[in-house]
């Protein structure tokens, strides 16, 4: 089942007339992108809107009109809310399934409030078939406390399992956690080891990790840990009776940090059944990564810009195309004023191999800690840079736009570079860079039992001689072996307070 046309009209919530159209082949995933308070969870409010004039999801309620009227019309109501299935439109599909009395699965829904600081079940009771889908969250703003119903379900399966297949409770316990287990251990470093048991007082899950030698309950898991647990449980119960379903879940990342968030989109991915679609409304960075290595084939972007005029005007909204541009504009909108902290505020390009630049290394040892936004990127080795460099210099500047470019070069070299005024070009004053770095200053203070006489046999002027020809021999003159070392280790002693800091400082920087 997938949706490929919504049309929330007559001013449903803050739209005065909206339509997302993801054409006659919509995909599996569809992400709903953009700051908060941009209509997000009102598209999914939309449809349980249409889909609860008939049975409500959930057990919170029903809102009024004052919920999801834009002007507050007492006689707004769900034929405002108009849903093309690629099968047909709401009214048949229902009828349809009512058939199979399956009607209540055309939707499966969760809040982004999921609440779950404590799980011990006392007493065993009935529950309700799951595909009645008559417990949790009825719209976006409610609360959707699933887990203690869920427990109790994930007992009722295992009991069943345990009944049918007429096996020992070892073996009906590896079936039914080890099925669960295997979407969650491929987001946390946890498992399920017990279900615990009811009647002894025991009706919680049971956890262990790899470094830890005891199991402990679910109540000691940390709040993101049990937002993956909730999830990925509600998913796993409802896989057989909802397997023609359209999934709506609205901000499943709260709590969860960005690596897991990634890894979770890709379980919900897996676990939902191969004739189920998936609306997600989410700004986070996991779920928007997944969405472009991963699932990036499987899923339709629709971007809530925020210069939409969606409560005055009629808006229709189709995906986006997934160009570099597009993905940059909202992963911006998701890190938001976080941007500028991640991006350095000036790029200086320096002499060294992109693979293994050991001057890139060093410069930025040197500067970090009192230019702590600016960052030192290599270029190729000298007479490649000198060939590619106005063209690389170019790219960066475009990549990196609003950021300052600089380029340090030797004395001696000449380099051509854009000529809209854009990068800076810094030379040094002395031949080379190691020319400040075997500075007497910075080799005395690296190696304090030098020898001065044969360092001014090897070194005559540091202004101007070869100094990196003679690198070998600074070398066994410090009794160093390993170049690398031997370079950081100077590197490491060009502090703040010498006069080689100063002079590369005035340079570069002022």
């Amino acid at each position: 089942m997938k949706v490929k046309k919504l049309q929330l009209k007559n001013g449903y919530k803050r739209f005065f007339n909206l339509t997302i159209d993801l054409g006659d082949d919509p995909k599996r995933i569809i992400a709903l992108v953009g700051p908060n308070g941009c209509g997000k969870s009102s598209v999914l409010d939309g449809m349980l809107f249409k889909n609860n004039a008939y049975k409500a999801l959930g057990n919170k309620g029903q809102k009024t009109f004052e919920f999801h009227s834009l002007n507050k019309d007492p006689g707004f109501n769900h034929t405002s809310i108009e849903i093309e299935f690629i099968d047909g439109n709401f009214e048949l599909i229902r009828n349809s399934n009512d058939l199979i009395q399956k009607q209540n699965t055309i939707f499966s829904f969760r809040s982004p409030y999921r609440y779950n600081s404590n799980l011990k079940v006392s007493q065993s009771k009935a529950t309700t078939d799951i595909k009645e889908n008559n417990y949790g969250a009825t719209a976006s703003s409610d609360l959707d406390d699933k887990m203690e119903e869920n427990y109790r379900r994930l007992n009722i399966k295992y009991n069943r399992y345990l009944n049918e297949q007429d096996c020992t409770p070892s073996q009906a316990k590896a079936k039914i956690i080890g099925d669960l287990n295997n979407s969650l251990v491929n987001c946390l470093d946890l498992e399920i080891k017990s279900i615990g048991n009811i009647e002894a007082g025991e009706g919680t899950l049971y956890f262990k990790k790899n470094d830890h030698s005891v199991e402990f309950e679910f109540n000691v898991l940390s709040s993101g840990e049990k937002e993956v647990v909730d999830i990925l449980l509600d998913l796993y119960l409802r896989q057989d009776e909802y397997d023609n379903t359209v999934f709506l879940i609205d901000e499943p990342e709260l709590h969860i940090n960005t690596s897991i968030q990634k890894k979770l989109l890709i379980e919900i991915n897996k676990l939902i059944g191969e004739n189920c679609q998936i609306w997600v409304a989410t700004h986070s960075i996991g779920f928007l990564r997944a969405l472009q290595e991963d699932l990036k084939n499987d899923c339709q972007i629709i971007e809530f810009k925020e210069d939409l005029k969606l409560a005055s005007e009629i808006v229709t909204l189709k995906p986006m195309s997934l160009t570099r541009s597009n993905w940059q504009n909202i992963f911006k909108t998701a890190l938001d004023d976080l941007s500028t902290l991640l991006a350095p505020q000036e790029i200086i390009y320096c002499e060294g191999s992109i693979s293994r630049s050991l001057d890139e290394k060093m410069f930025n040892d040197i500067f970090s800690s009192k230019y702590h936004n600016s960052l030192f990127v290599s270029s190729l080795g000298k007479d490649d840079s000198q060939k590619y460099a106005g063209i690389a210099l170019t790219v960066i500047n475009k990549a990196f736009s609003g950021v300052k470019i600089k380029v340090v070069i030797d004395r001696d070299d000449n380099l051509e570079i854009p000529k809209d005024g854009t990068v800076e070009v810094r030379k040094l004053k002395r031949r080379e860079f190691e020319n400040y770095l075997y500075d007497i200053e910075i080799v005395e203070k690296t190696y304090p039992n030098l020898v001065l006489e044969k360092y001014k046999e090897i070194c005559k002027d540091i202004t101007n001689d070869d100094v990196k020809s003679k690198t070998k021999e600074f070398m066994a003159l410090c009794g160093e072996t390993d170049n690398k070392t031997f370079r950081l280790n100077l590197a490491e002693k060009l502090t703040e307070e010498t006069e080689v800091f100063k002079e590369l400082e005035r340079i570069i920087f002022n």
